[in-house]
């Protein structure tokens, strides 16, 4: 698979923080490496299947993983010895849209995301940096926390400010979604098997974001955005 990198040399900000990449394509590998070097990122290992990633993660501590989820070793990976939790730095994804549902259930809260492939230097870029500097801000245990915008993941339940939004159990999935995937567009299909597991007419997400709006935004500023031929985004405004 053809990796489609625009490289960019803007100055570092990341202070040589240390990457290792996991992936089966030596060229895409290659060219993530440079990628993240000009950025001002280290490249302190690499590794060609989820084996050898693991033994890298016990052998050493790194900043950032990135790692390929289409690796053919993957199911055995999974069966086999795991990096606790606490233990493990953040996780940069790289995944082919067909097999998007398949990782979406597993990603955790703030310390996991992914790009799609072929993937683009800009956004390996930018998903790195909000891994780094933490997606959300900081509220009690269980909650996902976006300005006055608060999703409890232990009750199920949402509230803006103080005001309980009364979600449906697809509406919650949705919000839960775009909290995951705060200031960035989520195409309707990757709602659609995120929320019903299944891809669903664009007509039956259009009312599902339409009702989970009228919930939200009752209040300033409106937080849920559409991106014409592109999809939704929750987060600020863009000028």
């Amino acid at each position: 698979m053809r990796a489609n990198l625009e490289v960019q040399t803007a100055p570092s900000r990341t202070g040589g923080r240390d990457v290792l990449i996991v992936g089966h394509d030596a060229t895409e590998t290659d060219l993530l490496t440079t990628t993240l070097e000009l950025a001002g990122y280290r490249v302190a290992g690499t590794a060609g299947t989820g084996f050898e990633g693991i033994e890298q993660l016990t052998r050493r501590p790194f900043d950032l993983v990135v790692w390929d989820a289409t690796l053919p070793d993957l199911k055995e990976v999974a069966r086999g010895r795991r990096i606790p939790p606490e233990d493990r730095p953040p996780l940069l994804y790289l995944i082919t849209c067909e097999y998007l549902h398949t990782l979406l259930p597993v990603l955790g809260r703030g310390r996991e995301d992914y790009v799609t492939k072929p993937v683009r230097a800009a956004e390996v870029l930018a998903r790195a940096q909000i891994l780094l500097r933490g997606r959300h801000s900081a509220g009690e245990a269980g909650e996902t926390v976006y300005g006055d915008l608060v999703l409890d993941a232990v009750g199920c339940q949402a509230r803006r400010g103080s005001r309980a939004l009364g979600l449906s159990p697809a509406e919650y999935r949705l919000l839960r979604h775009l909290l995951a995937n705060a200031e960035r567009v989520l195409s309707k299909e990757q709602i659609s098997r995120h929320v019903w597991g299944e891809f669903r007419a664009s007509e039956a997400i259009e009312k599902l974001v339409s009702r989970l709006r009228l919930k939200v935004d009752r209040e300033e500023p409106a937080l849920i955005h559409t991106h014409r031929g592109f999809g939704y985004r929750l987060g600020r405004a863009r000028h």
